[in-house]
């Protein structure tokens, strides 16, 4: 997408953002009105999704937008606190924030836990060094190879849960090396210190983008919904189902995918 063309998008989200602040058109709750905002915990480590840019205190990415626009449809404002993905769901029922948005997986184990409100669906892929010397391109051709991937993740979980499946059909199991931060999982395939990198498909995407050190090892694997945590029992949770019914009918979902170059690596839910 060029520069003018996401100028020319970012700028209809905003103007949009602010309609939908003078019309208020769904009623928040009564808490969530009185504060003015909502409050959502994200890890600003997962471009294009949420990150802080070098030298700023505020967090962009698509995540960002979304809340925004959907804190916009209830005439609110949106506030962002970065927390650690494996902490995460506990600052949500531990009450530092009112919701989540941060690229997270909508699992059972998850739900367990805290509501969820879907709004895209999103795969897993395999990144790697250009040229792809290890030839890994699947799941199977990970096995007796060294992966990083970011801690407390469902990207985490289902690689061990196939390096499992890899030893007990007699293969040497995948080498999972975890870091807190997304970046510095893949700053480690940049620096050689591992095979490859296992993350969500729109960033290892926007880090081929970026980097033409990297580029994709085959085809999105195991595409899952990935949803707005909210604590149980909180009528947030409905007024963020009509927020985001509402941005997928006038169009703003499609835009804020477009302008973070997440078409091909994400699936709308329509």
């Amino acid at each position: 997408m060029s520069s003018k063309s996401t100028i020319a998008v970012a700028a209809a989200i905003a103007a949009l953002a602010v309609a939908a602040v003078a019309a208020a058109a769904v009623t928040p709750p009564p808490a969530i009105k009185s504060a003015g905002k909502i409050v959502y915990c994200t890890d600003a480590t997962y471009p294009p999704e949420e990150s802080i840019p070098t030298g700023s205190t505020s967090p962009i990415g698509s995540d960002i937008d979304i809340a925004n626009a959907v804190a916009a449809q209830m005439g609110v404002k949106a506030e962002f606190k970065n927390t650690t993905f494996d902490s995460i769901i506990a600052a949500l029922t531990g009450k530092k924030c009112d919701s989540v948005i941060s690229g997270m997986n909508d699992t059972p184990a998850r739900r367990k836990q805290v509501d969820f409100v879907d709004y895209l669906k999103v795969g897993q892929s395999i990144m790697v060094k250009k040229g792809n010397p290890e030839h890994l391109t699947s799941l199977a051709s990970l096995s007796g190879k060294s992966v990083s991937v970011e801690s407390g993740t469902t990207d985490r979980d289902f690689l061990a849960a196939q390096s499992a499946k890899l030893v007990k059909a007699g293969k040497k199991a995948i080498d999972i090396k975890t870091f807190p931060k997304d970046t510095d999982a893949a700053s480690a395939l940049k620096a050689g210190r591992v095979d490859a990198y296992f993350g969500d498909s729109p960033v290892a995407v926007y880090y081929v983008s970026k980097d033409p050190s990297f580029q994709i090892g085959g085809s999105p694997i195991n595409p899952i919904l990935i949803g707005i945590a909210i604590r149980k029992g909180d009528p947030l949770k409905a007024a963020t189902q009509k927020a985001i019914a509402a941005l997928y009918a006038n169009g703003m979902m499609e835009k804020i995918v477009g302008k973070w170059g997440m078409a091909h690596a994400v699936t709308l839910l329509k």
